[in-house]
Formats: structure tokens, sequence, C-alpha cells
């Protein structure tokens, strides 16, 4: 039995509403099922099932190119604007905090961690105020400043960023924060499967 996402338990499973968040905060963007279940490591025929129900539903809207099917964000319904939204402080951080640092010179891995990050992967508990991102690389300070930023704004709630170097991070230190980081559910970002 699947049980509803901790971050939005109105929705039947994650996958839902990764989907959701995925097509609805990319409103230009056109995605084959064949790309959504590569982006969000599920399997086409989930995809499918997902995809179907909300093009029924009349939240999306789908056409055929040759054999491929592409889906995309209704625009004119009145559903759209609040789902978006909702999706948006729900399961918004992947996509944002992916685009806001796909493009940060640096930037080698990110994690989102803590609170969120324990909702994203099914553990109970209140919608989380704030969202922890690890970064680990050598960025520009300013630069991952500016997209925290920039995602908070989005998200509508503030976002956390931390930097370590890349020998912090794989090596086996002692220090507090990345045993305590380590042990908690982290949700990596895929950076460069970002296209936007």
């Amino acid at each position: 039995m699947k049980i509803s996402p901790p971050l939005l338990p109105i929705l039947r499973s994650r996958l839902q509403g990764e989907l959701l968040a995925r097509i609805l905060l990319h409103p230009e963007h056109e995605y084959s099922l064949t790309d959504l279940a590569s982006e969000l490591g599920a399997s086409h025929t989930a995809v499918l099932r997902e995809v179907t129900r909300l093009v029924d539903g009349g939240i999306l809207s789908d056409r055929r190119v040759g054999r491929a099917r592409l889906v995309s964000a209704r625009q004119d319904t009145p559903l759209t604007g609040p789902l978006t939204d909702l999706m948006m402080v729900t399961f918004g951080p992947v996509p944002v905090l992916t685009a806001a640092l796909s493009d940060v010179p640096g930037v080698r891995h990110a994690f989102v961690y803590g609170s969120w990050a324990a909702r994203y992967e099914g553990e109970p508990g209140a919608l989380p105020r704030d969202v922890d991102v690890l970064v680990v690389g050598d960025p520009d300070a300013d630069e991952i400043f500016d997209a925290g930023e920039e995602a908070s704004r989005r998200l509508k709630r503030e976002v956390n960023i931390h930097r370590v170097t890349e020998a912090a991070w794989a090596g086996n230190t002692d220090d507090p924060f990345l045993t305590s980081v380590r042990e908690r559910p982290l949700v990596e970002l895929n950076l460069r499967q970002e296209n936007v």
C-alpha cells in the first residue's frame, strides 16, 4: 500500500508531486514521457499512468509528435495558478534549487538536508519552514548567496545554504555538522540534468 507523501498528504504518491512540480514549475516546456521517467527516476509505465490521470483531469495537456507523447501544463484552467503555488511550496525545492545551482561555477554536488529532506523521504511531520542545502565544491560565496536568495523568493521560505569543500565532504572527518548531515535523509540535486 502506498503512503501519501508527508510534504502534501492530499497527493497519492511522491511521484505525483514530483511530476506536477516538474511540469507546473516549468510551464514553458513540453516533456516527453521518456524524459520525465528519466528525470524523476520512475518507470515509463508509472509516469504514463500519472500523466494520463492528470490529462484526463484537465491539469495537463498532451500532444503527439510522431511516436512521442509530449505533455505540458495547461494554462487555460483556473486550477493552474493555485496548484502551481501549492507545488512550489511543497515539492518545489528540487526543481527550483536544481535550476538555481546548475549554472554556478564550482558547485560539484548539492543536497537538500534537514526537515524538508526528511518529509520528502517519507518521515511524518509538519511542513518545513525552511530548506537547508549543502553545496559541495568551491563556488563563489556571492553567487551561492544570490542563488539562495532567488530560491527563497520563489519558494516563499528561507533557503539556508552551507558550503563545504570536496575534500571535507569526501573525508572521514570528525566534523559534527557533516556527521549529522550524513546520518539523516539527503536529497541529491541532479545538477547536470537541469536544462532551464
